[in-house]
């Protein structure tokens, strides 16, 4: 396909039913509402040929320090013709400044490299119906309980602390979308949070911030026995012991991706980010 019969647009609600589409045709679990949620949150851009979505990128700001590029998909027939190039040109001109962060298939790695992104660590997905819940000390898993409506802005800004970027109108929606559950320190502050909401092909938990691995377990072992016999995805980072944990509990890996970033280094060579997270199912 030539690319002088592509126009880039600013994606708006007019092209979701064509991005659902598009992603439906690369085996992407998302629903038409989980492409509204991120355009809510985000600048988008499409590629368009004769009317019809053939590429899509979002990027969505948070707060005056980063940004994630989000959704960024090629129609299978217009691969290799440089135009998933175009569109993150346009999603990091978008972002100016901000450091970027993304999740990256194999497929992309080479075009984020070329664009300056780093790989910062390995993700790995896992999804199923558990069938048990491993062990779980119990002195964490009692310190769990569903959040309240006041809950919010002590979840926010933990959030903040860990990822070092203000994420308080996604947080909004995923309370809005779906249920959050708190992790409780001895004085009753929130040391901890995870989210369980419908996405995909059913749903999701994520993200999950605490202080330790064993707190984070704690708190997605309580969303998991909220849902018996519901299909659950779970994205985690590789450098945890979760992984294997996952798998015990009957959610299987299916597969992953890979973190990168802009900017320069963060220190320490192996964790994402501070305290322990799982983040990388933040938008899907």
């Amino acid at each position: 396909m030539k690319q002088d019969t592509i126009d880039l647009a600013i994606f708006d609600e007019s092209h979701l039913d064509g991005a659902h589409v598009l992603s439906r045709e690369a085996n992407w679990p998302h629903r038409r509402e989980d492409w509204a949620m991120v355009l809510s949150l985000s600048r988008g851009f499409v590629a368009l040929q004769d009317g019809a979505v053939v590429g899509t990128a979002m990027m969505t700001p948070f707060g005056d320090t980063a940004a994630t590029i989000n959704m960024v998909i090629v129609a299978a027939a217009m691969r290799g013709c440089g135009l998933g190039r175009r569109l993150m040109d346009r999603a990091l001109a978008a972002a100016g400044p901000l450091e970027c962060r993304l999740i990256a298939t194999a497929e992309g790695l080479p075009l984020y490299e070329k664009l300056g992104f780093r790989a910062t660590h390995e993700i790995r997905q896992h999804q199923g119906v558990p069938d048990g819940i491993a062990a779980v000390a119990m002195p964490q898993s009692g310190r769990v309980a569903w959040a309240g409506a006041g809950d919010l802005a002590a979840i926010a800004a933990l959030d903040r602390l860990a990822l070092g970027m203000d994420r308080g109108p996604l947080l909004h929606l995923l309370a809005e979308a779906g249920r959050m559950a708190v992790l409780r320190a001895a004085d009753g502050q929130v040391a901890g949070y995870g989210v369980l909401r419908p996405f995909g092909r059913g749903e999701v938990i994520g993200p999950v911030i605490a202080g330790s691995e064993e707190e984070a377990q704690a708190l997605i072992a309580f969303l998991m026995a909220a849902r018996p016999g519901a299909f659950l995805r779970v994205d985690t980072p590789a450098l945890t012991h979760l992984s294997p944990w996952l798998s015990a509990c009957g959610l299987e890996e299916v597969g992953g991706g890979i973190a990168m970033c802009t900017g320069p280094a963060r220190p320490g060579p192996s964790a994402p980010c501070k305290p322990f997270a799982l983040a990388s199912q933040a938008l899907g």
